[in-house]
């Protein structure tokens, strides 16, 4: 099984941080999508999608490469985020349907967030990811490429 993860990871390396852990553990491709805009990704059966969080969305790069995804690639979005809520993947899920690939799974953790406002506050969630998420992280991308 041929695997690669498209990521977008700047600020503090909140998301970086989980794919060091998974590719410690596991045998994938990891593709920098501001390096790589328009990555060729027919030749991987499972293809991660991963991104801090940004206005409720993964980042905007990591949204124009899932529409480099083909029908029926296996799918798996990681994020870290600053506050946990749902929705933050409704915008990707959707441009991963629109090309017939399928999201198989997700992982999400907190990740220290200093972006606009919260930086007057000292930021939020801070010393996350933790040791626990960063394993968790890993522990979900190796059960996720094990099934077929």
């Amino acid at each position: 099984m041929k695997a690669a993860i498209v990521y977008y990871s700047k600020h503090h390396g909140n998301t970086k941080t989980l794919l060091a852990a998974i590719t410690r553990k596991s045998d994938v491709v990891l593709i920098d999508a501001t390096e790589n805009p328009e990555p060729d990704l027919s030749g991987y059966d499972l293809v991660g999608l991963a991104s801090g969080i940004y206005y409720s969305k993964f980042h905007k790069s990591v949204l124009k490469a899932a529409q480099r995804l083909t029908a029926g690639q296996r799918v798996l979005l990681i994020y870290t985020c600053g506050a946990k809520k749902d929705g933050y993947t409704k915008a990707i899920r959707e441009a991963a349907a629109q090309r017939g690939a399928k999201v198989v799974g997700e992982y999400g953790c907190l990740g220290f967030d200093t972006f606009g406002p919260f930086k007057l506050v000292g930021g939020l969630a801070k010393g996350h990811p933790d040791a626990d998420e960063i394993a968790g992280a890993a522990a979900f991308f190796s059960r996720a490429a094990e099934q077929r």
